[in-house]
């Protein structure tokens, strides 16, 4: 009987292809692993010679390195040959069987010890030995396992791979010949081969523009002007000369020394003769000087005296600052009354232009915002001319605009009064006894409702007599006459805001009196008196109610939709005040106490619905829009600024991302989260990055540090002129939101400088710490915002009697069969409340790790975007 055929031998027959595999990664493991110094050393020398690092080091230490280099590869390598074991079959064999569940090949190999002569033994034997084969059948060649972490624990193989992949990018094959020349005896091989040349033509650094070598360039060749030209002789001296143009220089005599260097400043030739040589025609490019113009189209004034005036400006590499300069035209100005004298001499107002935080500057449209309210120029004729620089120091201006210098409009003819005599005493000391006669003259035995206010009719009359007695005394200097001027400037703002206010409590206090006479039986004389106190009071308070309209919608059309609402809430009102008039003339007393109750309740409701009804956003709901921007700033800068640390301790890790974060507020690129930068972010964030991306890398290590200090620092500057305007916020939570962004600012300039001292993880800290800072005055503020607008804490949700109740978001429930309201969202004396409501339930929700993973990646973008 033939002997049975080995079972392994066959399998091992059927598997050639993954065996072979398999003993192929073997080889190349151990390979990797016993001449990986070898290579390291090759790509570290090659990465320098491509550099030209041997071009700028002495002769001596060039070919000591080079010496060093040689004596450690060829130690390396006989190191590695010494580890080198080449793989046999077997162990390939043996690594293939390792990877499959039970060692399928090794069974196949193993023979029947014990009961070879029992049919069922050999039945089971034979079963067993089937099953090996088929699970040995689906073999699959193993993957090599060429990991050096154990024998490189510092990464040196990766900072070889670096060197080289730099020097493959900005370095050049053809400079490692130069090594060539310092080999004792080169210089006769120099002169068998020839002498050769190279160069290079550096645009000016704030370009952006990369390197042009200059073998690779045609035959004319366009640079900005300012360009560095460097060219260098090999071999024998004299055998190449230069002849050029383009520096200024003379053009007489060829200039042969090994190394040139020289600017381009106009456009000419550039040649050089001998073996090899070349010639070009090089033309400057002049950089144009930046242009900037005034938008007069979308200019507008808010109602406190806040100007917003748009620019443009342009440059062909980017424009750097900007500033904007506001001169009296005196020859347009009305010489009249307080005017009429000759003015005190007055620098013009220079008012720095804000830059685009991030993203292109070449062309952008920004608006300047300021109140200059308090200014003795307000509303009269300036001219306003802005200029702009770029980096190479150019300035441009933009055409003188005529205007009237944007500031705040009084209404009330008292305070009126008031600051217009402020401005002619700002105008002229001359002008001190005339404002003081005038403002005395206008408040002599006031009638009517010239003052609603005693506090405001005696201040006036302190500051008269303080007027009066600097005048009388040495003159009025400087400091005194600013003194009075910002007494005068007060008083005006009281007598303009401080009406609305008066008039709401007296016509409160009004009903409360009518209501007290009506419960305690007053006499019909003594009610029909209260009547009319109610009736002028509520006059007074509606008149009052139109002016403010006036002041924050200046439109005309605004002005009329605020005045028919006025006239219906006024004809309602004296409808309702007859009737509870006719009650109490019949006696009804009850259901005159009821209509009252009603009255009172109209009037608070016509208090809520007009700061709904109005156009545009209040000085409060902008100043929260301005922080939660710089918020979203701050978050992008710090999210660059840890891609970057990330980046130093594991290069390529996050390769690619964060250039594109230029602009965004925490995300990649600019985006809507981060905002825009898709946000400004969105729009340009992502070109920056695109755009900017090659230049960052062209830079040297301070590039990217550099520019993130840079928009810190704007950042910061942005910041502070937020806090300048914020408005007036009263109580514990209003102190508690300047103190915040005060902390904000000093940690900003923290974080910048030490992303100036390339301390990255200092920066994040304290960017850090001022995103906090940001946050919590933005709450301080909103609590401020919402204790002035429901002085009560009783917020609208509450509904009436009756009705249906709203969720917490605002909305009504749906009648019919609508589910919900189309009403907006969160509108509504208590919006800033519930709003901080609920973020706070947002960041609770997002710190619960067992929430479905979707739920949780949704509730990070609202925290992101918020």
């Amino acid at each position: 009987m033939a002997a049975t055929e080995n079972p392994l031998k066959v399998m091992t027959a059927r598997l050639r292809r993954p065996l072979m595999l398999t003993w192929a990664g073997l080889i190349a493991e151990r390979l990797v692993r016993a001449f990986w110094p070898v290579w390291s050393v090759i790509a570290l020398s090659a990465a320098a010679l491509m550099l030209g690092l041997q071009d700028m080091a002495a002769f001596e230490v060039v070919w000591g390195a080079a010496m060093l280099a040689a004596l450690a590869v060829l130690a390396f390598g006989v190191l590695g040959m010494a580890r080198f074991r080449f793989p046999r079959r077997a162990e390939a064999l043996a690594r293939l069987d390792e990877a499959m569940p039970g060692r399928p090949l090794a069974a196949l190999g193993d023979v029947q010890a014990i009961g070879a002569g029992d049919a069922g033994s050999a039945a089971l034997w034979q079963a067993h030995q089937a099953r090996m084969a088929a699970r040995a059948a689906q073999a699959r060649a193993v993957e090599p396992d060429l990991r050096l972490s154990r024998q490189d624990p510092f990464g040196v193989r990766y900072i070889a791979l670096l060197g080289l992949i730099v020097a493959l990018l900005f370095g050049s094959v053809w400079r490692a010949g130069s090594v060539v020349q310092m080999v004792p005896g080169g210089g006769a091989a120099a002169l068998t081969s020839g002498p050769t040349w190279e160069g290079w033509i550096e645009p000016p650094a704030y370009t952006g523009l990369p390197s042009l070598y200059l073998a690779d360039q045609g035959a004319v060749i366009e640079v900005p002007e300012g360009s560095r030209i460097t060219l260098r002789f090999y071999g024998e001296v004299g055998a190449l000369s230069l002849f050029e143009t383009v520096s200024g220089g003379s053009t007489e005599a060829a200039i042969t020394d090994p190394e040139q260097n020289f600017d381009v400043t106009r456009t000419g030739d550039l040649r050089i003769d001998g073996p090899g040589g070349r010639s070009w025609a090089v033309q400057a490019l002049a950089d144009a000087a930046p242009t900037v113009e005034v938008i007069e189209r979308d200019a507008r004034t808010a109602f406190d005296g806040q100007m917003s005036q748009p620019f443009g400006a342009r440059d062909d590499y980017g424009v750097v600052s900007g500033g904007a300069v506001f001169t009296l035209d005196l020859a347009q100005v009305d010489r009249r009354h307080g005017l009429a004298v000759e003015p005190d001499a007055r620098d013009p107002i220079s008012l720095d232009l804000p830059m685009p935080l991030a993203g292109d500057r070449t062309e952008f449209t920004e608006t300047l915002v300021e109140n200059l309210s308090e200014h003795p120029w307000a509303h009269l004729p300036v001219t306003l001319r802005l200029q702009v620089a770029d980096a190479a120091g150019q300035e441009g201006q933009s055409e003188p605009f005529q205007m009237a210098l944007p500031a705040r409009r009084f209404f009330d003819p008292m305070a009126a009064a008031v600051i217009e005599q402020r401005r002619d005493l700002l105008w002229s000391r001359q002008n001190a006894p005339r404002v003081a006669q005038v403002l005395r003259a206008v408040s002599y035995k006031p009638e009517g409702r010239l003052f609603r206010s005693e506090k405001a009719y005696l201040r006036l009359r302190i500051i008269i007599r303080q007027l009066e007695a600097m005048t009388q005394s040495d003159g009025l200097d400087a400091a005194e006459r600013d003194e009075i001027a910002q007494a005068l400037w007060d008083l005006g703002v009281l007598l303009e805001d401080g009406d609305l206010g008066d008039a709401l409590e007296r016509m409160r206090a009004a009903q409360e009196r009518l209501s007290e006479a009506m419960k305690n039986g007053a006499s019909e004389e003594e009610i029909a008196r209260l009547m009319q106190d109610l009736r002028d009071a509520t006059q007074d308070y509606l008149r009052q109610k139109m002016q403010q309209a006036e002041r924050e919608n200046p439109e005309e059309s605004d002005q009329r939709s605020a005045e028919n609402m006025m006239q219906m809430n006024q004809q309602d009102l004296q409808d309702m005040m007859d009737r509870i008039q006719e009650l109490m003339e019949q006696g009804r007393y009850a259901e005159a106490q009821q209509a009252l109750e009603e009255f009172q309740q109209m009037m608070e409701n016509m208090q809520v619905t007009q700061g709904q009804g109005q156009q545009g956003q209040s000085p409060g709901e902008q100043a929260m829009e301005g922080l939660a921007e710089t918020l979203r700033e701050q978050q992008g800068l710090s999210d660059q600024a840890f891609r970057d640390l990330q980046e130093q301790f594991n290069p390529g890790a996050q390769s690619g991302q964060s250039q594109n974060n230029e602009g965004r507020s925490g995300g990649e690129g600019r985006g809507e989260s981060h905002d825009g930068q898709q946000g400004q972010g969105g729009q340009g964030g992502e070109q920056q990055g695109q755009g900017g991306e090659g230049r960052e890398q062209a830079e040297d290590g301070e590039g990217a540090e550099g520019s993130l200090a840079e928009r810190q620092e704007a950042l910061r500057q942005e910041l502070e002129r937020q806090r300048q305007g914020l408005p007036q916020l009263g109580g514990e939570a209003g102190e508690a939101a300047r103190d915040a962004l005060e902390r904000a600012g000093r940690a900003m300039e923290g974080a910048e400088d030490a992303l100036r001292n390339d301390d990255l993880a200092g920066a994040i800290d304290n960017q850090a710490e001022a995103m906090e800072a940001l946050r919590e005055g933005m709450r301080n503020m909103g609590e401020a915002m919402a204790e002035q607008q429901n002085p009560g804490g009783q917020g609208e949700a509450e509904g009436q009697p009756g009705q249906a109740q709203a969720d917490p978001l605002g909305r009504e429930a749906g009648q019919g069969r609508q589910v919900g309201t189309q009403d907006s969202l969160l509108q509504g004396e208590d919006v800033y409340r519930r709003a901080r409501e609920l973020l706070d339930e947002i960041r609770k929700r997002s710190g619960e790790g067992a929430r479905p993973d979707v739920e949780l990646d949704y509730l990070k973008r609202l925290l992101e975007r918020f």
